[in-house]
């Protein structure tokens, strides 16, 4: 594992650092990701892409940078808002909504999410950990809830 690497897991398993990713590093992200089609961001050696969502109580267009792994020609993303205890609103949205549009290399489009639950779950968080170990330490900071594991697939054409 990188130093870069290791330095942003460490900061991720603290609550000021997870904040600061979450709140400063990820909106410089998201305009990154955007001017640049998918292509460039901070967050060196994760993949990171733009979802937009429809909002649950607002119904107008969100959009948010994130971490994801892939899962065969799904998308798989974490709803561990940095380890809090309140879902992140992406989530309330595609649990209302669960149309979304990527930007992300290789895999813009439009996709459908649902929940994984269960062994699928299960396997899917064991890849997310393995892929960020700080979802590990957001695991053990948040005690209300488990962290939402949604897939997304792609849409037929």
């Amino acid at each position: 594992m990188s130093f870069w690497h290791k330095f942003v897991q460490a900061a991720a398993s603290t609550r000021a650092g997870a904040w600061f990713i979450v709140n400063v590093l990820f909106r410089l992200d998201g305009a990154l990701l955007k001017i640049s089609g998918g292509r460039v961001f901070l967050a060196m050696g994760w993949d990171m892409l733009l979802l937009t969502t429809t909002g649950a109580k607002s119904g107008k267009p969100r959009t948010i940078p994130l971490l994801y792994i892939v899962d065969e020609k799904n998308i798989v993303l974490i709803a561990s808002n940095g380890g809090r205890e309140k879902f992140p609103a992406w989530y309330w949205n595609l649990r209302a909504h669960p149309h979304a549009v990527i930007l992300a290399k290789g895999r813009s489009g439009n996709y459908f999410a649902r929940e994984a639950k269960d062994s699928e779950r299960a396997r899917l968080w064991k890849k997310a950990v393995g892929y960020f170990g700080g979802y590990a330490l957001y695991e053990k900071r948040v005690t209300t809830r488990e962290i939402p594991v949604m897939v997304l697939t792609p849409k037929e054409r």
